[in-house]
């Protein structure tokens, strides 16, 4: 995973100076065993470890929670119905990406 946490790490500098205050930000890869593997930060560079990850149906129901670690990552097991990620640290930090964007 060396060369995502590469590609994040350039997506969050590149994004850095045009916002005028952080910016949530994840990216998940689908890890090819089953299990999906996000990423999360801010656009000033902050950490995102703590940070509360939902893993929800489509309509709204919770199949999974828990919290991006020390290196601010979240693995889960990938659902087998239509699923959304997201990543909420706040009422203006909340990001949501749908399971079908999600690739190798």
């Amino acid at each position: 995973m060396p060369y995502k946490s590469f590609l994040f790490t350039l997506m969050l500098l590149a994004s850095a100076p045009l916002a005028h205050a952080h910016r949530a930000m994840v990216l998940c890869s689908d890890n090819g065993d089953n299990t999906i593997t996000c990423q999360g930060g801010f656009s000033d560079g902050s950490s995102a470890a703590g940070v509360a990850m939902r893993i929800e149906s489509t309509d709204k129901r919770v199949l999974m929670q828990g919290r991006m670690g020390e290196d601010s990552e979240f693995t889960f097991e990938k659902p087998r119905i239509p699923f959304v990620v997201v990543f909420d640290a706040g009422a203006d930090h909340r990001v949501t990406l749908p399971g079908r964007q999600i690739s190798r």
